[in-house]
């Protein structure tokens, strides 16, 4: 049996507040990246889906480096496990911790 894992996790990501829209883009171009939500003062909440817990912290990265973004903090993250070659009708969460 292939065990199938999808991580879901949550970012802030801190940003110059006048360079907000060239960074969203950048964000948006990330094909596992969803912005959800932005404020005046310069911070962004992106969630990510991943297959696994390298892609998560590859995005983290490549988002700490776009040009004008302070910092990315990671607020939650969640490993989805279901199993692929059967299928129980259940699925299992465990919950890897949040700030």
């Amino acid at each position: 049996m292939a065990l199938n894992e999808v991580h879901i996790s949550s970012l802030v990501v801190h940003v110059t507040p006048e360079h907000m829209a060239e960074v969203k883009a950048q964000i948006e171009t990330y094909d596992n990246a969803e912005i959800y939500g932005d404020s005046p003062e310069g911070k962004i909440i992106v969630v990510l889906e991943t297959e696994n817990q390298g892609f998560v912290t590859d995005t983290i990265d490549a988002i700490n480096n776009i040009p004008n973004v302070l910092n990315t903090a990671l607020v939650f993250h969640q490993i989805e496990t279901d199993l692929d070659d059967e299928d129980t009708g259940t699925n299992n969460s465990q919950l890897e911790g949040e700030v």
